[in-house]
């Protein structure tokens, strides 16, 4: 049964890290691009690695002997995992693994005492958001989903802007994930994991890098919540899985969401990033511009530097050491930083467990209205009544 939480983790606060120690589950491409990142930050210890293909182990442990760093303990069994959670030596689990073991290793990591930060999606049905939730408000440990594009620069900008009101009220927002990945879809033989997993949904099966920076901006949760959404996917006769999708969603208090998916024609890579509001306009897809009352159309390089008087400071030097360090992604750096830095301050998260559930049940949710005649579908309130403005 849904609703059996003990009692909410809204602003979740636990006690401070001095040192953060971690567990990496999963070392194939996300998971070894992470590992990178974490040598250059610092406050924390890298305890153990877990992996069950052991050239992506070796090749972890290599990397960490090269940058002089001690060698973790190293898991490679199947069940190297649970070892790796029942550890007393452990703070946070951090789990780059394929989407359907999110949801499992997040909640036993939590039972174990452990805070776990997962992936994208962190569950791909409801059933797995609701097993998030109710563990992370029994077990009162902090369930992060690494949602990097909540870290963009110019989304933080952005949220900077509406949060100072120059945007006015908000009314419509559009968020998206569009990339040509049409080589690992159209290609004979086998495909990734995640190729496979997409090409058999009928909804938007990867709707995080969408949703997560317009709840943000919307404060889901935080004085509004996700109603109901209605979604579409289009039938085509190629011979190959079309992964195309489009869900409009509705808040309760009657802002509208546009979500588009699509990964299998040659649309521009995009994420959208629009937002309208009474007072003002702000889209970075296609092309970046912010027009505000009273003022002319920003567009060009004048954005830029509009961008960066509205960054919060503290996003700032993240970012600028990033650029010291050399780090590839300064949207995961600064995600990492920001996570590690709450943990030792003993702060709430930046994103917590309803987020997580809110932003990955649209997957599922998506296909049941696409399915069926793109019919309204209810958004589940997992925070059961709660916001916290309550």
């Amino acid at each position: 049964m849904y609703g059996m939480g003990d009692s909410n983790v809204l602003r979740l606060a636990c006690a401070p890290l001095s040192l953060v120690r971690i567990g990496f589950i999963g070392l194939g491409n996300r998971g070894m691009a992470t590992l990178k990142r974490y040598l250059v930050i610092d406050d924390i210890e890298i305890v153990a690695l877990c992996d069950v293909n052991t050239a992506h182990l070796g090749a972890a442990a290599e990397l960490l002997r090269a940058e002089g760093k001690h060698c973790p303990v190293l898991l490679d069994s199947p069940e190297g995992w649970r070892a790796m959670c029942q550890r007393e030596d452990i703070d946070l689990v951090y789990i780059c693994t394929d989407w359907l073991t999110h949801t499992p290793m997040a909640c036993f990591a939590m039972e174990q005492g452990k805070h776990v930060a997962i992936e994208v999606p962190a569950a791909t049905t409801v059933e797995e958001c609701w097993q998030l939730v109710n563990t992370a408000e029994r077990t009162r440990r902090h369930c992060f989903m690494l949602e990097n594009c909540c870290y963009d620069t110019f989304h933080q900008a952005t949220l900077t802007m509406a949060e100072e009101g120059l945007l006015g009220t908000l009314t419509h927002l559009e968020g998206a994930y569009i990339h040509d990945l049409r080589d690992k879809y159209e290609a004979d033989g086998p495909k990734g994991w995640m190729a496979r997993l997409c090409g058999q949904h009928k909804g938007n099966p990867y709707p995080t890098h969408g949703i997560g920076p317009v709840c943000q901006l919307l404060k889901i949760h935080r004085g509004d919540k996700l109603d109901y959404l209605v979604s579409m996917t289009p039938s085509t006769d190629v011979p190959y899985d079309v992964c195309v999708n489009n869900t409009l969603i509705r808040t309760v208090k009657g802002k509208t969401i546009l979500l588009q998916y699509d990964v299998t024609t040659p649309r521009p890579y995009s994420r959208m990033q629009t937002v309208c509001g009474t007072r003002g306009f702000v889209q970075k897809y296609p092309r970046r511009c912010i027009m505000l009352d009273g003022q002319e159309l920003v567009k060009g390089d004048a954005v830029e530097s509009l961008i960066a008087q509205y960054t919060r400071p503290d996003i700032a030097n993240i970012q600028a050491e990033g650029h010291r360090l050399g780090v590839a992604n300064i949207m995961n750096y600064t995600m990492d930083r920001r996570l590690i830095y709450c943990l030792r301050e003993g702060l709430p998260l930046d994103i917590d467990v309803y987020d997580a559930a809110e932003w990955s049940c649209i997957a599922e949710l998506s296909e049941q209205s696409a399915l069926n005649g793109g019919i309204p579908i209810k958004i589940p309130d997992f925070t059961r009544g709660w916001s916290i403005d309550d």
